[in-house]
């Protein structure tokens, strides 16, 4: 489990094929910029870019992670290198500070505007169809390992585009301060939605079909 609020920025310096083809996925070597690994051990959550990774090899400025083919088919970020978003797994006694999250990748959105708006930037996100029902006014989603809160959305054929605004901190202390439009983005809609839609279409207990044995 992670919270969102990312802890370092740090850097993809080493991408090294694993299979020996493209069907295999990548070992990634990433240097841990300002992430303190001093209690981190072998087999650790990471969350890199929104996407929880294991920790396979460490010391005390950078850590590796070997990356599936499913994986890198599912995310952006991490076939190459550059900066990374970074956290590590929650414990329990942490802060939430930002909300609920699970480092599984839900989709890909599409950065449809990115521009300054005062002291802020307004993000506006496109995210597909199977993902718009989970999202709403005010509620939380998961961009590239960021915890945001929604300002708006607007549902259209192809999915719906949600409006962040992102204050000047996130700006600095993230790598979203390297969106263009056009860019892919890795979405992670909010856990608590998953279980209220789930409720929500599930048939009743009395109603349901009788399991087969």
């Amino acid at each position: 489990m992670f919270t969102g609020i990312v802890a370092a920025v740090g850097r993809v310096t080493r991408v090294a094929s694993q299979g020996g083809d493209i069907e295999g996925g990548v070992r990634l070597d990433i240097a841990s910029g300002g992430l303190d690994l001093t209690d981190v051990q072998l087999g650790d959550s990471i969350a890199i870019q929104g996407a929880c990774m294991t920790v396979v090899e460490f010391d005390n400025n950078h850590f590796v992670v070997d990356v599936s083919r499913e994986s890198l088919n599912r995310t952006v970020g991490l076939d190459s290198e550059g900066d990374v978003n970074l956290e590590k797994a929650m414990r329990l006694g942490d802060r939430l500070g930002g909300h609920m999250v699970s480092g599984h990748v839900d989709g890909l959105g599409t950065v449809m505007k990115f521009e300054p708006v005062g002291e802020s930037h307004e993000l506006v996100v496109r995210v597909p169809a199977e993902l718009a029902r989970f999202l709403a006014y005010k509620g939380s989603i998961t961009i590239n390992g960021v915890s945001l809160t929604v300002n708006s959305v607007r549902d259209h054929q192809a999915g719906c585009d949600v409006s962040i605004n992102l204050i000047p901190h996130t700006i600095e202390v993230t790598t979203l301060k390297h969106l263009r439009v056009g860019r892919k983005v890795n979405v992670e809609i909010d856990m608590i939605a998953r279980y209220v839609e789930r409720m929500a279409t599930a048939p009743a207990a009395g109603n349901a079909e009788p399991a087969q044995h």
